[in-house]
């Protein structure tokens, strides 16, 4: 049963302090976070990013529809990012229809976080499953059970909308409230066209899409330049901008957190990082073996230079040498390599080509393992590409060391492959490179190409006239 607040004629702060879960989400830097006041100048909630920041709370609302400490703790959670993404000014509000599809994002967020039922009340009693498109602002009924594939009751609101629409906004809205989850930027750009509605059949506006009405769904919060300074916190409040830095640290991380969750994701600075998948592994390993040109079980072989590792009186700079030489020791055997012609199985070394210009850090692992089961039919160097080529050693890729521009562009791989005449490459990538052209269409179709795709958004167009084979890898890390 939840527990009911009564309100006091104090103030709320109190109140406020004990929704939290005690020892958690830094209560104490959350009572230097801003002063808490009672007012009915705002509908329900705000935050004033002043120099001495403001939560401004409507009394009213709290009893209404925030009555219990778990949907009080919502309610606040719902205004605190507000300021942590409005900061950011990632998302742009503008308009109603952007300020619906800031709301939408805050509140799966927020649900993520605290999923249990008398959390996620806060939201399924305020907004209704059964009126499109306010249940886009609350989680589908029985979550986190509910199954999208079950369309007619995930969102009941879209009982008799085109079939093409009503899938692809169960699509957006279950990519908020589910563990794999998507991008906050993929849903800021797709809700929005999503929340149009086209003319009836037969009338002269059929093929018009306007924007559907949402003037009536009341939205959580204050929307307006007065209470979030976008882009501005730092000037506008420095107290809070430090403290909510410290705050988002301590909140519970949901599982699988998606990319752009609050402001503890984007300031933070983070190392690309090894992905165990076993699974992309095996099919990168087939990948390789399929450009190399491997010949059935690999039996078949032919005679090779290699480099074998060896010692030699005959001295030798090393780091080791040297250490020891410092130390007043002198080294009786030297690190030497020999060239030896020994049989290795057939077919051509294969370059590895890396797109680190997005999140390729979940299949780094993979690759490396991949790269290891196949170095016979392997280039020693992996390059990475963006608009530029920079080539590391395998243990710096095991190290996961990344060398980016930014960008992306098809066209550094094909004059690096045209320099160092390569025949034979992989290209792991998520797709958005841009269509090769002229001489650069012309490297790239005379080679023998496998690209292997990763991404939550992937676009198989730009390299499909070029690639000889393709596969999809998973995303994520699978043990």
């Amino acid at each position: 049963m939840l527990n009911t607040i009564k309100l006091p004629a104090s103030p709320l702060t109190e109140i406020i302090l004990d929704a939290f879960p005690s020892g958690s989400y830094a209560l104490a830097g959350l009572l230097r976070l801003m002063d808490i006041v009672e007012t009915d100048r705002v509908p329900t909630a705000a935050v004033e990013c002043q120099v001495q920041p403001r939560m401004l709370i409507n009394p009213v609302f709290v009893q209404e529809h925030a009555q219990t400490p778990e949907k009080l703790m919502m309610l606040v959670m719902h205004e605190l990012h507000h300021v942590l993404l409005g900061h950011t000014t990632l998302f742009p509000r503008n308009t109603r229809v952007q300020n619906f599809v800031f709301d939408a994002v805050i509140n799966g967020i927020v649900c993520r976080m605290f999923s249990r039922a008398e959390y996620t009340a806060f939201f399924s009693d305020y907004y209704s499953a059964e009126r499109f498109p306010e249940c886009l602002l609350r989680p589908p009924p029985r979550w986190p059970a509910a199954s999208s594939k079950d369309s007619i009751n995930y969102l009941p609101a879209l009982a008799g909308m085109d079939k093409a629409q009503s899938s692809r906004i169960i699509e957006v809205h279950a990519a908020l409230y589910s563990d794999c989850g998507a991008s906050y930027a993929e849903v800021f750009n797709l809700l929005p066209k999503l929340l149009l509605q086209r003319g009836k059949t037969g009338s002269e506006n059929h093929n018009e899409a306007q924007e559907i009405d949402i003037a009536g769904i009341p939205l959580l919060g204050e929307h307006s330049e007065q209470t979030i300074a976008d882009g501005q916190l730092e000037q506008h409040s420095p107290l809070l901008f430090d403290i909510v830095r410290e705050l988002v640290e301590q909140w519970p991380q949901p599982p699988d957190p998606i990319k752009g969750r609050s402001l503890a994701d984007i300031l933070k600075t983070t190392q690309v990082k090894p992905a165990k998948v076993p699974s992309n592994r095996g099919i990168l390993r087939a990948l390789i073996r399929q450009v190399a040109g491997q010949r059935g079980s690999g039996h078949i072989r032919q005679m090779r230079e290699v480099q074998t590792p060896g010692t030699s009186p005959l001295p030798a700079l090393s780091r080791k040498t040297a250490v020891l030489q410092a130390l007043g020791v002198e080294p009786l055997l030297y690190p030497h390599s020999v060239q030896w012609r020994r049989r290795e199985p057939s077919g051509e070394q294969v370059h590895i080509y890396l797109d680190v210009s997005g999140s390729m850090e979940h299949i780094i692992k993979a690759l490396y393992g991949a790269v290891l089961d196949c170095q016979a039919w392997v280039y020693p160097k992996v390059h990475l590409f963006s608009t530029k080529i920079a080539d590391i050693s395998l243990p710096e890729l095991k190290l996961g060391k990344c060398i980016s521009t930014g960008g992306t562009d098809i066209a550094c791989v094909a004059e690096h492959m045209a320099q160092h005449k390569v025949s034979r490459a992989l290209l792991m990538t998520d797709g958005w490179v841009g269509k090769p052209k002229g001489q650069h269409f012309e490297t790239l179709s005379q080679s023998k190409l496998a690209v292997a795709y990763l991404g939550s958004s992937v676009n198989q167009t730009d390299l499909q006239s070029v690639a000889n084979y393709t596969e999809t890898l998973s995303k994520g890390v699978q043990q």
